[in-house]
């Protein structure tokens, strides 16, 4: 049974369950309390109460929290499948149609998936967006240098990923506030800043993967037969075993890259600022070897932040884990931002560390067949930015605390002030 003293009455029940969206829009100091507190007494519990997920009630999960616990569980997909569903939500069968890319899928559908989208991501594709990361970090900064003041996340962590998730795509630039405008309301359907309160919460999540999917699919109509090397043209081409992506794969894979490799490294981005500005004697020792502490800050930035609060799994079979029974059919919630701070494996672990050495953290995932495709590009862009800003704004910093997105699932800042000496542009 659930011990209910994990969520005392009197304060609320959603307060200090992490199902619950609130949970994650307090402060980082009540946030890791609770979660210190269910690493040391309570690392997998039930959470039985019937919680409200975008409006809809839906039945608790087990919430994981330990290191140890998530790896196996991501090493064993025949127990602990993806499936059914990567939220606590139990989504709508409309649903599949545009979130039911590779991510919510078990082998061999998975494996065969993965293997056409993996020729988007080899070295050769990967190098020549290097040179696209560079620029577009630069253009970012030549646009606000003279300012002294910005919206750190809106004028530069958002842009960033996203321009480059849609090169990589081949969605033409007039689309670019387009998606992101959509990526918003999926990824912050929960939170009354993109969908208004007392709105058709599924409504709009269907009506902005739709558009999004109808974008990506006249793009792939575009590419059949191309030679481009854009990702859309691999994918509308490629053929493993027989087997071709139809557009609704290619479109599902895109709402899946857009919202996956866009929104989590903007957030890495972003929490980046504010932890540097937290801890000026960290990012001291960043500038003064940004080459050589480079590597190891940016997995520091990815393991605080773990912009992927958590991903769910459901039992496949009865089993055990942690100590606890498992019944089949059973939803467990992969709390990967908790199995980030677990004192385990990470000394110190709610300091920020520049030079955490080793630093085997989960923020892309457990280790598994769903690890991040992306994980590689996600690193050179949080660098690259990084590189950017010390080179040309070294001075800048957060000037307020992070206006979090209300959601469970991403952890999210959707606005951040940030102040610098203006400068100016680069020399045309």
């Amino acid at each position: 049974m659930t011990d209910t003293s994990l969520f005392p009455a009197s304060e609320g029940v959603d307060v200090h369950n992490p199902l619950m969206a609130h949970f994650w829009t307090r402060t980082e100091a009540d946030i890791d309390a609770d979660l210190a507190g269910y690493l040391e007494t309570s690392p997998i519990f039930k959470a039985e109460h019937d919680v409200s997920v975008l409006g809809i009630a839906c039945p608790g999960a087990w919430v994981v929290t330990k290191y140890d616990q998530i790896l196996e569980m991501s090493k064993t997909p025949e127990i602990y499948s993806s499936a059914a569903g990567i939220t606590v939500l139990d989504s709508p069968p409309e649903f599949n149609e545009f979130f039911g890319s590779m991510i919510a899928m078990d082998d061999p559908r998975h494996t065969r998936l993965r293997k056409l989208v993996s020729r988007g991501f080899t070295p050769r594709i990967l190098g020549q967006l290097e040179e696209g990361v560079r620029e577009q970090a630069a253009m970012i900064v030549d646009e606000i240098c003279e300012k002294g003041e910005v919206d750190f996340i809106v004028d530069v962590a958002a842009r960033l990923p996203l321009k480059i998730v849609c090169d990589l795509m081949g969605i033409p630039d007039s689309q670019l506030d387009f998606v992101f405008d959509q990526t918003n309301i999926i990824l912050g359907a929960g939170d009354p800043e993109y969908v208004e309160e007392g709105a058709d919460v599924l409504s709009a999540l269907l009506g902005a993967g739709g558009a999004l999917a109808e974008l990506m699919q006249e793009v792939a109509a575009s590419k059949e037969g191309s030679t481009e090397d854009d990702l859309t043209s691999i994918l509308v081409n490629a053929e493993i075993e027989g087997e071709k992506l139809s557009y609704g794969d290619i479109a599902s894979f895109f709402i899946l890259l857009v919202v996956a490799g866009n929104e989590t490294t903007r957030n890495a981005i972003g929490w980046g600022l504010h932890y540097l500005s937290q801890n000026p004697d960290q990012r001291a020792i960043w500038q003064g070897d940004f080459e050589g502490v480079g590597p190891k800050a940016v997995e520091e930035i990815v393991r605080l932040a773990s912009p992927v609060t958590y991903m769910r799994r459901t039992a496949l079979a009865d089993t055990e884990l942690g100590g606890q029974s498992i019944a089949a059919g059973d939803k467990l919630a992969m709390f990967y931002l908790a199995a980030n701070r677990d004192p385990d494996h990470f000394e110190d672990p709610h300091t920020f560390n520049v030079q955490r050495d080793p630093n085997r953290h989960i923020g892309f995932g457990g280790p598994g067949p769903h690890f991040c495709l992306g994980a590689h590009l996600a690193r050179r862009e949080i660098l690259v930015m990084f590189g950017e800003l010390f080179d040309r704004l070294p001075d800048i910093e957060a000037t307020g605390a992070p206006d979090l997105l209300q959601s469970n699932f991403i952890h999210g800042v959707k606005h951040l002030p940030a102040s610098f000496t203006p400068t100016a542009p680069r020399a045309k």
